[in-house]
């Protein structure tokens, strides 16, 4: 009898990806995947720890998983397992903690996790033996329409309230061959989008693999992955993740105002609006170099959509440094905000940091830049009333006949249609906000 695997993932598209490689090779080892909270032989964690909330979620999602499947195994990766495995191997099931350096382990080692009577722990220091860069990319199992592209991992940068170098270790990236030859890959398997991940990805630096010899040759950039993309012209629109301020140059700009593949769409994190806090955070980058890029890009791509990430609650934010980046965040021409309450991480130099601002104080806070952040994606749905966009539906609702996804803009538009159109690229014309929830827009087939 076949034995049975469930997964579940935690965090950022770049977990997603790797959740997914990792899915494609433990069922190549004769595993069947079962719903996850289902009976299985194997649960499969991807952990995240961006805050306690995501370590608590990760303790969450085992006992969830147990309860339906009270004799499992369990293996736990990504950032949690990394930072805190001792933790995790002390937590009821868990058979396996697998750090960033053995997550692929985890195939190897799929049939024996079944039989370990003890928790074994696969950890390196990271910092003393950085991991060689894995490619991951959905895999072909399941119904298909976005793919995530992993590209890049690690960070070299320095901010004092993240933990990502020491979960994820320094910088480092696919080759630019490896690049091409995925993007012909999943142009061949039928998707409809892909997504570029990585954990910086503007920072991204690969030799050639015929160059990497040469004391002359010079590192391919981001800007260089993105003109070849474009020359491939493939057959899906494709996304980017996410990609720090500072990286954004009028050269990569120029690239994706030519784009015929490019989604008018970027995600470019500011963490805050006040120059003082972004010093504290040493983030690379002020208000002033902030605001000039957004207008930089705003320029370059016409009704760009802009995704932004906000701490709030950093070490010091008091209330005059919070109003003076909540108005620069309100005078920004921004579509939608993924604010993150500040939480303490371990080993991280603005744990210790004064002026630590009370959890009642963050939760205020958070509640109105998520209000904003509401209001403006009503706005943005109501400036596109009577434009056709192309939807990607992520969801199908059987007994109304409803598609849900988003737009080439980021956009979420809910519109009716058969089951036949799921997953595909439609034409809808955006009616107005829906009735149940202002941050998605109503729709109809074109």
């Amino acid at each position: 009898m076949q034995k049975r695997v469930a997964f579940h993932t935690l965090g950022c598209k770049l977990n997603q990806a790797e959740t997914s490689a990792i899915r494609s090779k433990v069922l190549e080892r004769g595993f069947v995947e079962v719903a996850y909270g289902t009976e299985a032989d194997l649960l499969i964690i991807n952990s995240c720890s961006v805050t306690d909330t995501a370590d608590a979620e990760c303790r969450q999602v085992i006992r969830r998983g147990l309860r339906g499947a009270p004799d499992a195994a369990v293996a736990v990766t990504g950032c949690y397992a990394q930072l805190q495995p001792e933790q995790l191997a002390s937590v009821e099931g868990v058979r396996g903690v697998f750090g960033s350096a053995y997550k692929m382990d985890i195939v190897k080692h799929a049939h024996d996790i079944l039989s370990w009577d003890a928790p074994r722990v696969f950890v390196t220091d990271i910092q003393r033996e950085p991991p060689s860069f894995v490619g991951a990319r959905t895999s072909a199992v399941g119904e298909r329409s976005r793919a995530f592209l992993k590209l890049q991992d690690g960070c070299d940068y320095s901010c004092t309230f993240c933990t990502i170098p020491k979960a994820r270790g320094a910088a480092r990236a696919m080759s630019f061959e490896q690049m091409e030859a995925e993007i012909q890959a999943l142009a061949l398997q039928g998707y409809h989008e892909v997504v570029l991940t990585g954990i910086n990805l503007g920072e991204y630096s690969a030799y050639s693999t015929t160059e990497a010899t040469s004391t002359s040759a010079e590192p391919y950039r981001f800007v260089d992955v993105v003109r070849r993309i474009n020359q491939l012209a493939p057959p899906f629109r494709v996304r980017i993740s996410s990609i720090e301020p500072n990286t954004i140059t009028s050269e990569l700009l120029d690239e994706l105002r030519s784009s015929q593949t490019f989604v008018p769409h970027l995600h470019v994190p500011l963490q805050s609006g006040s120059a003082e806090l972004l010093r504290l955070m040493k983030r690379r980058y002020n208000p002033s170099m902030y605001q000039r890029t957004v207008g930089m890009l705003c320029d370059a791509i016409p009704g760009v959509g802009l995704g932004i990430d906000v701490i709030v609650g950093f070490p010091g934010e008091t209330d005059e440094l919070f109003e003076e980046s909540f108005q620069f965040i309100q005078d920004l021409p921004f579509t939608y905000l993924h604010v993150f309450t500040y939480s303490e991480r371990q080993n991280t130099p603005a744990a210790s940091f004064d002026g630590r601002v009370e959890p009642q104080v963050r939760k205020e806070r958070t509640a109105r830049l998520r209000a904003l952040s509401a209001e403006r994606q009503k706005q943005t749905i109501e400036s596109n009333v009577g434009k056709v966009v192309s939807v990607i539906s992520d969801s199908f609702d059987g007994q109304t006949n409803t598609l849900k996804g988003i737009s080439e803009h980021n956009i979420q538009v809910q519109f009716k249609g058969s089951q036949s159109l799921h997953r595909t690229p439609q034409r809808v014309m955006i009616l107005g906000v829906s009735d149940t929830d202002s941050t998605c827009a109503l729709g109809v087939l074109v």
